[in-house]
């Protein structure tokens, strides 16, 4: 029992960890961000099976880090709120051809990685853009303007 109550406890703080270093998608992830997610890997298997090496000890925090992830699914499907917390909503970081600063400190990202997302898309100058949302999932949505 000991194992799946500190597998709950190193999942939730995962959960947390990776919420507040922001969103990015997995493609554009930068050394300091790779190298975060590989070691956490390693320390949560050493904190979550301690010296528990036994094969029902893996099945066991394995099993549990699958049931909470099935969990959070669930409940972010079922609740709003929920989904707020845990995924967060999609950020405006360019209205109208014009960059909202704040939203862009707040995710770390600077106009050079809008603009480098809307030359991938086609997208040639940031006047042209309407809307750029940077979607939950790390990915950034253009809509370009009419005309």
């Amino acid at each position: 029992m000991d194992v799946v109550l500190r597998a709950v406890a190193a999942y939730v703080f995962i959960i947390f960890i990776l919420r507040i270093t922001g969103r990015r998608e997995l493609s554009s992830l930068g050394p300091s961000d790779l190298v975060l997610l590989v070691v956490i890997g390693d320390l949560v298997q050493n904190g979550v099976t301690q010296s528990d090496d036994s094969v029902t000890g893996i099945f066991l925090a394995i099993s549990t880090f699958a049931l909470l992830t099935l969990a959070t699914s669930f409940l972010t499907f079922k609740s709003r709120r929920a989904q707020l917390v845990i995924e967060g909503e999609p950020l405006i970081l360019v209205q109208d051809g014009k960059p909202i600063e704040k939203n862009l400190r707040s995710e770390r990202l600077n106009l050079d990685d809008v603009q480098e997302e809307a030359r991938g898309q086609g997208i040639e100058s940031i006047d042209d853009i309407k809307w750029c949302v940077l979607e939950t999932s790390g990915t950034m949505s253009f809509i370009k303007k009419s005309g």
